[in-house]
C-alpha cells in the first residue's frame, strides 16, 4: 500500500511540474500582413517564449500550406534574452506568397518541448491571409472608331503663318522683357538656380555605396547597420517632416503611428523591423544573420521606392509601374 502511495505521489508531483512549465511558455504565429496582392511576398514568423531548461524542436513547416500558399525561403532561428533571465524567446521566418485569390486560413503548428525526457506539444495560434486580384473594369464595351473628319485646309498650309506669329511674339515679348529688366537695373538674363535634388534620389545613392562597398563583409556589421538607418533618416525627414535624425527608433516609429496615413501596414511594418533590427546590433551586440544583412539593404530600398515621390509616367510595355519600385541584388 505504502508503494502505491509513493507512485501516487511521484507520478502528480511530475504530472504537477510538466503542466506548471506547459503554463509558462507561450507559441505564436505572426504574419507581415493578412492582405496582399497577388505574387506579393509576406513573412511567417513562429515564436516561442519558454525556460531555457526546456529543448523546444520547432515545427515542420511544408512547402505549400492551406493548399495554394507557398513557402519561398526559410531562414535560421533568432534567439533573444527576456527581461526574465530564466526565460528566452526564439524566432524562425519564412517568405511566403500566393498566386491564387482567395482567403487562406493557416492552422496552428505545433512545438515540440522536452523537459528532462519528458515529451509534450504545444500549439500556436491560426493565422488567415487574404489574396486579391487587380479588378478590371468590365462596364465599358468597345466602342467604334471615329471616322476622320475632312479638313479643307491642311496643317502644311497654316505651319507658315503659325510659326510667324509665334516669331513675332517672341520678339516683342523680347523687348518689353529687355527694357523693364534694364529700367530696375536688373541683368537679362539670369542664371537659374540649381534645384534641390528629390530626397529619394539622394537616399537611393547612399544605398548604392552601402551596397558596392559590402562593409557588412569585413566584419563591420555595427557600422553597416548605422550607415543604413542615417539614409533612411535623412530621408525621413526630408520626404515626411520628421526630424528622424534627433530621434530614436521609437519616436520615429512613433511618428509615424501618429500619421497612420503616411505609410501602408506592408511599408511601416518593415520600416519598423529594419529600425528594430539595427537598433539590437548597435547597442544590444546582436550579431545578425547573413540573410538579415541582406534583408536589411532589401528592405531600406523597399520603403525609399515606395514612398518617393516623382513624375508620374506612361505605363508601356518597357516601363514598370511606379508602385512597384526597383529590383535590388544583394550579394
Amino acid at each position: 500500500m505504502k508503494l502505491k502511495l509513493t507512485i501516487l505521489f511521484i507520478f502528480v508531483l511530475v504530472t504537477g511540474t510538466v503542466t506548471s512549465y506547459a503554463q509558462r511558455i507561450k507559441a505564436t504565429a505572426s504574419i507581415d500582413s493578412t492582405n496582399i496582392l497577388l505574387g506579393d511576398q509576406v513573412r511567417l514568423f513562429l515564436e516561442i517564449d519558454h525556460p531555457k531548461n526546456i529543448q523546444v524542436e520547432f515545427p515542420h513547416v511544408p512547402d505549400t500550406i492551406a493548399g495554394n500558399v507557398e513557402v519561398i525561403s526559410r531562414f535560421e532561428t533568432d534567439t533573444f534574452e527576456m527581461d526574465n533571465e530564466e526565460f528566452q524567446k526564439q524566432i524562425r521566418s519564412y517568405l511566403i506568397t500566393s498566386f491564387d485569390s482567395g482567403s487562406y486560413r493557416i492552422p496552428p503548428f505545433w512545438f515540440k518541448i522536452d523537459l528532462d525526457g519528458r515529451l509534450d506539444s504545444i500549439p500556436t495560434n491560426g493565422v488567415t491571409l487574404n489574396v486579391h486580384t487587380i479588378p478590371i473594369d468590365t462596364t465599358r464595351g468597345p466602342t467604334d472608331i471615329k471616322l476622320p473628319y475632312d479638313a479643307p485646309v491642311t496643317l502644311k498650309e497654316v505651319v507658315p503663318y503659325i510659326l510667324g506669329i509665334i516669331l513675332i511674339g517672341a520678339i516683342l515679348f523680347f523687348i518689353l522683357y529687355a527694357i523693364k529688366r534694364k529700367k530696375n537695373n536688373q541683368p537679362i538674363f539670369v542664371m537659374p538656380k540649381k534645384p534641390k535634388e528629390p530626397a529619394h534620389v539622394v537616399a537611393l545613392r547612399e544605398l548604392d555605396r552601402i551596397k558596392n562597398e559590402k562593409i557588412w563583409q569585413q566584419g563591420k556589421t555595427k557600422q553597416y547597420y548605422s550607415d543604413v538607418t542615417e539614409a533612411l533618416r535623412k530621408y525621413i525627414e526630408d520626404r515626411f517632416n520628421i526630424p528622424a535624425m534627433e530621434q530614436t527608433s521609437d519616436e520615429t516609429i512613433e511618428s509615424f503611428k501618429i500619421r497612420r496615413d503616411l505609410l501602408k501596414d506592408k511599408t511601416f511594418n518593415n520600416l519598423r523591423q529594419l529600425l528594430k533590427l539595427a537598433d539590437l546590433v548597435k547597442f544590444a551586440k546582436y550579431t545578425p544573420m547573413p540573410d538579415d544583412d541582406n534583408m536589411t539593404l532589401v528592405n531600406a530600398y523597399f520603403f525609399v521606392n515606395a514612398t518617393k515621390i516623382e513624375e508620374k509616367k506612361a505605363d508601356t510595355p518597357g516601363n514598370k509601374k511606379d508602385d512597384e519600385g526597383e529590383d535590388v541584388e544583394i550579394k
